[in-house]
């Protein structure tokens, strides 16, 4: 594409990019537990007891709570702590595969939920590198611009990433785009002290001349050969929007009422004495007086007359805040799908409580595992191509999906026991809950068998070579 067509396409989505930003910051500091409530601080949460200049608020306590964290993190533990497992139709093929993903791809699948849940959207790059390994990894959300067809299938066109990069030299930050299609990668920069979204390119790639073997300069052009753009996208769902908007409200509630609460309990200490034709001549005077003589003087007109001390407090509606943080909590765990960790307050569930707890989880891990489903398979067959495996495109690519949670194993182990007789091997190892590979028990179990059958061979031919000896002795 011309310099001019990218600085137009750059300058047309600027606003979108942006606001895109803006959301996904705003997840990222809830994510940080950096919430709303603590603007004033700069998103640290203090406590301040003498934060305000009133008389009887004096307390600025802002504390922010890690719901969203929480939830986040919840679900990417449940579903990407154990990586799915791979079969592209040939065992020797799925774990090529495997090998090239490595042992880190359940990390890379982790950070790709927690992106997903804060922007509604992650991204995955992958590449060659110098020595034509084939390498992945995960660029911020708010980097990259997707350029979709208007087709029914969607089909990503194009990828435009944009992002910071520090210069050495001038010791100073500029702005770089990449522009990323099906065949090449060019690269530009924003001109130092010129209008916005003015580009030049920018030479980061080493030209080589592979018939003399040596290099030939620096260009802005890469031509990657990955014959697709080689960038996925991993949607939490289908309009692409990130958790926090489904209980953001609740979790500003709840800073809400809980530091309410805690800058009344700061403030339930100062007592302000309302005095009434008070005898003193001021109020130092007065506090001697209470101090020294634990009395004070007080000018009396007769009947009907209303001298006294009288105090002014702050009244705490405790049952009323319980009640409304509690209701609180649990709306942010229905709304945001979890498992609130407080639940498990017996160690004896069953299990059938526990999936009842895990019930909400599990539809919203779900919903995340059918949406990354279809990019999964895409980096499989990006990966087939690289190694040169037969049929990349058309093969049928299976993935097993491994959720973990709290578990009644003792429950599980008597379930699997009692269906032993009535179930397949492949089935029973699925389901041990001692077992965490399944393919590897299976393996582990034929090599059993062939071990039991080696040794009955060997105590066979021991029995009779013995029957051969006494043969020979009679």
């Amino acid at each position: 594409m011309e310099i001019t067509a990218i600085q137009e396409l750059i300058k047309s989505t600027s606003k979108s990019r942006e606001s895109f930003k803006n959301e996904y910051e705003k997840s990222l500091r809830y994510y940080k537990t950096q919430n709303d409530i603590t603007n004033k601080n700069s998103g640290k949460s203090q406590t301040n007891k003498d934060g305000k200049d009133e008389p009887l608020r004096h307390a600025d306590n802002r504390v922010s709570s890690n719901f969203h964290q929480l939830l986040v993190n919840q679900e990417a533990g449940y579903v990407a702590t154990v990586a799915p497992q791979i079969d592209v139709g040939s065992q020797a093929d799925s774990n090529k595969v495997a090998d090239v993903l490595g042992d880190n791809f359940n990390l890379t699948l982790n950070q790709l939920v927690i992106d997903a849940a804060n922007a509604g959207i992650a991204w995955l790059h992958y590449w060659l590198d110098e020595d034509g390994n084939f390498r992945y990894g995960v660029i911020e959300p708010s980097q990259i611009t997707p350029i979709w067809s208007t087709e029914l299938n969607r089909k990503l066109l194009a990828v435009l990433r944009s992002y910071r990069q520090f210069d050495e030299e001038k010791g100073e930050y500029f702005n770089v785009h990449e522009y990323w299609t099906d065949k090449v990668c060019q690269v530009y920069r924003e001109k130092d002290n010129a209008n916005k979204y003015e580009l030049e390119p920018y030479n980061c790639f080493t030209s080589f001349d592979m018939t003399a073997g040596y290099e030939t300069g620096q260009s802005n052009v890469y031509e990657h050969d990955m014959g697709r753009v080689p960038f996925i996208a991993f949607p939490k769902n289908k309009y692409q929007q990130p958790d926090l908007m489904k209980y953001k409200g609740l979790i500003d509630a709840y800073d809400d009422i809980y530091n309410g609460f805690i800058n009344d309990l700061d403030d339930v200490q100062e007592v302000i004495l309302v005095l009434t034709n008070y005898g003193g001549e001021d109020v130092d005077k007065f506090e001697n007086e209470l101090k020294q003589h634990k009395a004070i003087k007080l000018d009396n007109i007769g009947t009907g007359d209303k001298s006294g001390v009288d105090k002014l407090t702050i009244d705490i509606p405790t049952e009323a805040r319980d009640d409304a943080l509690k209701i609180t909590r649990e709306d942010i765990f229905l709304y945001g799908q979890g498992v609130d960790p407080a639940k498990f307050e017996s160690t004896n569930a069953s299990g059938v409580a526990i999936k009842m707890l895990y019930s909400h989880l599990e539809m919203k891990a779900a919903n995340t595992e059918t949406q990354f489903r279809d990019a999964i398979t895409e980096l499989v067959r990006a990966v087939m191509n690289y190694l040169g495996l037969s049929n990349p495109d058309g093969r049928k690519i299976t993935q097993t999906w491994t959720r973990t949670q709290v578990e009644d194993d003792l429950t599980q182990a008597q379930t699997v026991a009692q269906l032993a007789n009535y179930t397949s091997k492949e089935a029973i190892a699925r389901n041990n809950p001692l077992v965490e590979d399944w393919q590897q028990e299976l393996e582990d179990q034929k090599q059993d068998i062939a071990n039991d059958d080696q040794y009955a061979g060997d105590d066979y031919k021991r029995v009779d070579g013995a029957d051969n000896d006494e043969e020979t002795d009679a």
